[in-house]
């Protein structure tokens, strides 16, 4: 189930390659699309490996792909993150609410110590760190991932168009400064994607 969830990660990246590389053509070097696409299409010719590997070292594995495969930040962003999830993943085989947002806020933490951002800089946290509280919040309510899924699909997408309205003070977008007003930021429509699949196929 779970390396199946990836794969239709994978095939989600590929498919809006041209769309986020369109993204990223308004407001950073344009190769968003082309790069994650790069990365994720490595991962899955890889999938038949990972089959007898822990889920810890999938997410480890599937880092260090992302960090030799693909150019730019992306690749360097995206692959601390799931590297900074294996490791918080390792030894553990329960995958409850609390596992989940814990591998979640490896990521959270991974993004923020590579890209030294934060929330409201216009970038993949945007998505994420909304996410991650409002996960958080249902979860302490009692709620199951499978109660709030349809919901936690919306916080994702409401958040990451926001980004339209933020001005970028992160990365090549920075540059623009007013005028990066009005784009969605492209590695928070990414991220907006994988949490949608990851949502979906539960």
């Amino acid at each position: 189930m779970f390396l199946e969830i990836i794969e239709k990660i994978s095939n989600e990246i590929i498919k809006n390659e041209d769309y986020l590389t369109e993204l990223d053509r308004e407001i950073g070097d344009g190769d968003h699309g082309v790069n994650l696409a790069r990365g994720f299409t490595e991962i899955k010719n890889q999938l038949a490996n990972f089959k007898t590997l822990p889920v810890s070292d999938v997410f480890t594995k599937m880092g260090m792909i992302l960090l030799t495969k693909v150019g730019g930040a992306s690749g360097a962003i995206y692959g601390t993150a799931f590297m900074s999830s294996g490791t918080f993943l390792k030894g553990k085989t329960d995958f409850d609410n609390q596992t989940f947002l814990g591998t979640l806020n490896a990521m959270i933490e991974g993004v923020q110590k590579r890209g030294k951002a934060v929330l409201g800089e216009k970038t993949m946290l945007d998505t994420i760190i909304p996410t991650y509280n409002f996960l958080e919040k249902s979860f302490n309510e009692g709620k199951s991932l499978k109660d709030i899924k349809t919901e936690t699909i919306e916080v994702a997408k409401n958040s990451m168009e926001a980004t339209k309205n933020i001005v970028a003070t992160k990365g090549r977008a920075s540059y623009l400064g007013e005028r990066s007003v009005g784009h969605i930021d492209p590695g928070a429509m990414s991220s907006y994607l994988m949490i949608k699949v990851v949502c979906e196929n539960l």
